[in-house]
């Protein structure tokens, strides 16, 4: 049994984390069974889903991303996220992505839309992990499965670092699909968020049916299908 108290005591130390003290090869090593990284991304974007992804890593695979140089992903180029997402999807033991919808987020807001995504997410899960390493400070509610939150986890823990990067990915993906059927907004290049571009084809041609009206810059006319 993973004792959490004494996981959350330890992991609250502010101590600076050089660049080999992942939590995993820290803190986290002494803990007996799988670990699941859960971060999301799109939280600020004006369009389309939140996304998460949970990651279940084995151990021999840590050294080999940390050689990598795995990070943050929104501290990579597109390009290299994406060849760390494969290398990540091709060493997990599970992963899975979860999302919340447009109607969801605009219906239950943001935050709650993306704690949803990530419990989604785990409950895909074919393997079930021992502890959820949740980014943030925000638990998910009503998730069986032990879970402990880490402010900035995806530069302290290679596990969620690796969510953060398969979730990066896969919705970058999506929303360069939907960019097609929406030029005007200039997904392609803004991904969703709040560009210049994309404000002001916001305010020129009003909102599109996935964008999320609950957040101000959206909440115009709506585009018709």
């Amino acid at each position: 049994m993973v004792n959490t108290e004494k996981t959350a005591a330890a992991l609250c130390s502010s101590a600076p984390l050089g660049e080999s003290s992942w939590l995993e090869f820290s803190t986290l090593s002494g803990i007996q069974g799988l670990l699941a990284g859960v971060d999301e991304v799109g939280r600020g974007s004006l369009f389309g889903p939140v996304v998460a992804a949970a990651v279940i890593l084995p151990n021999h695979a840590l050294p080999e991303l940390m050689a990598a140089g795995i990070k943050d992903s929104k501290k990579l180029s597109s390009s290299r996220r994406t060849q760390l997402a494969e290398q990540i999807c091709g060493l997990a033991i599970d992963w899975k992505i979860g999302f919340a919808s447009t109607a969801e987020i605009d219906q239950m807001n943001i935050l709650q839309a993306t704690l949803l995504a990530m419990k989604r997410a785990v409950l895909k899960l074919k393997v079930q992990p021992v502890l959820c390493l949740i980014d943030g400070n925000q638990s998910v509610k009503n998730l069986l499965i032990p879970q402990q939150t880490i402010v900035k986890g995806d530069e302290r823990s290679l596990t969620i670092a690796s969510a953060s990067i398969v979730a990066k990915v896969w919705r970058d993906d999506l929303v360069l699909r939907l960019a097609a059927k929406y030029p005007i907004y200039d997904l392609a290049r803004n991904k969703g968020y709040g560009s210049q571009r994309h404000l002001l084809a916001l305010q020129q041609y009003g909102s599109s049916p996935l964008h999320r009206k609950s957040f101000r810059p959206c909440q115009t006319k709506v585009l018709s299908n």
